[in-house]
């Protein structure tokens, strides 16, 4: 079973989302593992800072009470007494912060506590009651428990207390180091670990993105091949194409495509070459009783001698032989039209020059006729005889219908106009009707009496027909009286349309195939 084009970029997403999903997941997990240790560093910070201010307490009830003790000012027992009241439920509480190792030293700092809280109340109370018996008593005088204080019983006490206090405190230091090196460690290895899955999920996206490109280029690069053999008028090429799927599909209908064409144009081919001969058969069978006429009537003047035929019937024979010459020209102009681009002609290097000085000296102008060529004429790779028969055209129409032809003047022009050369041919005839402009250019249309002029209605048609298949455009600009303008681009290179049936008429019969 194939994979569908459309199952391979679904895949591609699906996959590109799974590791997107799963970076979040490892986001979150490892986001959170730093988050708790965080919080672990900062409550062991907390639990450091609340046994530094319960050992701080301790030690302002300690000044206080020694300073009662010197001097038996009651004032200096607030110290003692505050210090009282802030360790009320200190140790219930730093017991509930700390881990168990650490719940021992607690205890026991409580207990010693305890004990120095006793002793010191003891005291206090022994100076208070002396004070009141004697105004006068100072020191430990009339204390009956002196020898605790003289024997350094509450110092021994206060010692013990700092001890643990400081070896709670170390201890809790060295939990809080390894938090600390445990936190920094969960963040070097979340920045590790979204680093190397950010990278894997391009790294596979690449992989997958360049997957694609080179399996889709490679056929895409197929198609436009046939593409371009297709315009160069190759119509046998096909494309191989075994994926089946939706660019398979794609692929058929393009040989399907270029088989058809193909098809047609060879189909096209056969009937441009029956009408060739059909037009030859009938050029013939109809030239033929038109010469037959003309061969009767000039037997006709040749049996009863021109002398002895009536005028009018001279006049007839005349108008016969010229009705006659005009079938033939009409008959040629017809097949000259018809077979406009259908008849291979290479191109060639053409100097535009030399061309028209060529064009100039078979009309033969008379000799008061001007043909003024520009100073710039390009000279270009063409159809040469195309070209000759454009201009020869133009300038034969000037020269024919020019009202003065022994004085008259054509002008050739010559302009750039990107991938065209823009060429003119200017008389200063009678000049030409807006009205008819777009008339002059449609076959059998003349605009004067064919009496007066020999003319088929063909010449124009045929010149328009030429330009066009070329890709160029031609057009008129004239009054009348102010004579008459016609432009006409033609192409610097040679036409695709030129290329293609030249392309056409030498393609092998053989298919090509191209496998995808």
């Amino acid at each position: 079973m194939k994979i569908t084009l459309t199952t391979k970029l679904f895949a591609g997403f699906g996959l590109l989302l799974a590791l997107f999903a799963l970076v979040v997941v490892f986001y979150y997990q490892l986001a959170g593992q730093v988050l708790r240790n965080s919080r672990e560093v900062e409550a062991s910070q907390r639990v450091t800072n609340d046994a530094s201010n319960l050992l701080r307490n301790i030690i302002d009830m300690e000044t206080g009470f020694r300073g009662y003790l010197l001097i038996g000012n009651e004032q200096t027992l607030e110290p003692y007494y505050d210090g009282e009241r802030q360790l009320v439920g200190r140790f219930t509480e730093l017991r509930a912060l700390v881990v168990p190792p650490q719940v021992k030293l607690i205890d026991q700092t409580q207990r010693l506590f305890q004990q120095w809280s006793g002793y010191s109340h003891l005291l206090v109370v022994e100076k208070r009651e002396a004070r009141h018996r004697n105004a006068r008593q100072s020191g430990l005088d009339g204390m009956p428990h002196r020898r605790l204080t003289e024997g350094l019983t509450g110092k021994q006490i206060m010692d013990n207390i700092r001890a643990r206090l400081a070896a709670f405190e170390s201890s809790e230091e060295r939990r809080r180091r390894g938090l600390r090196q445990r936190l920094d460690a969960s963040i070097a290895r979340a920045q590790w670990l979204s680093a190397g899955l950010a990278v894997s999920a391009l790294f596979l996206g690449l992989l997958w993105a360049i997957y694609l490109v080179r399996t889709f280029s490679k056929r895409l690069r197929s198609m436009l091949d046939l593409a371009r053999r297709m315009a160069d008028g190759d119509y046998n090429t096909q494309i191989v194409d075994n994926e089946r799927d939706e660019v398979s599909e794609l692929t058929a209908a393009l040989n399907v495509m270029a088989r058809t064409v193909g098809a047609n144009i060879s189909q096209l081919e056969s009937r441009n070459q029956e009408l060739d001969q059909f037009a030859y058969v009938v050029s013939h069978d109809l030239k033929a009783p038109l010469r037959g006429i003309a061969s009767a009537s000039r037997w006709i003047e040749e049996d009863m001698g021109k002398d002895q035929l009536p005028a009018h019937i001279r006049e007839f024979l005349g108008l016969m032989r010229q009705r006659v010459h005009r079938m033939e020209k009409l008959i040629s102009g017809i097949l000259d039209l018809a077979r406009v681009g259908r008849v291979a002609q290479t191109d060639e290097t053409v100097f535009v020059r030399t061309l028209l000085r060529d064009v100039v000296d078979t009309l033969n102008p008379p000799s008061g006729f001007q043909v003024e060529l520009p100073f710039f004429l390009p000279t270009l790779t063409t159809n040469a005889v195309q070209l000759q028969q454009v201009f020869t055209n133009l300038i034969s129409n000037a020269l024919k219908y020019h009202d003065h032809p022994a004085t008259g003047t054509v002008t050739i022009g010559c302009d750039d106009a990107q991938e065209f050369y823009r060429f003119s041919v200017a008389d200063d005839g009678p000049g030409i009707a807006p009205e008819y402009h777009e008339r002059i250019f449609v076959i059998f249309q003349t605009l004067t009496e064919r009496d007066t002029f020999e003319s088929t209605g063909v010449g124009l048609a045929i010149v328009k027909k030429i330009v066009e298949r070329q890709g160029g455009r031609i057009g008129v600009k004239s009054a009348e009286g102010d004579g008459a303008r016609f432009t006409f681009t033609w192409p610097k290179k040679p036409a695709k349309s030129t290329i293609q049936a030249a392309a056409v008429a030498t393609a092998p019969n053989s298919i090509a195939s191209r496998t995808v």
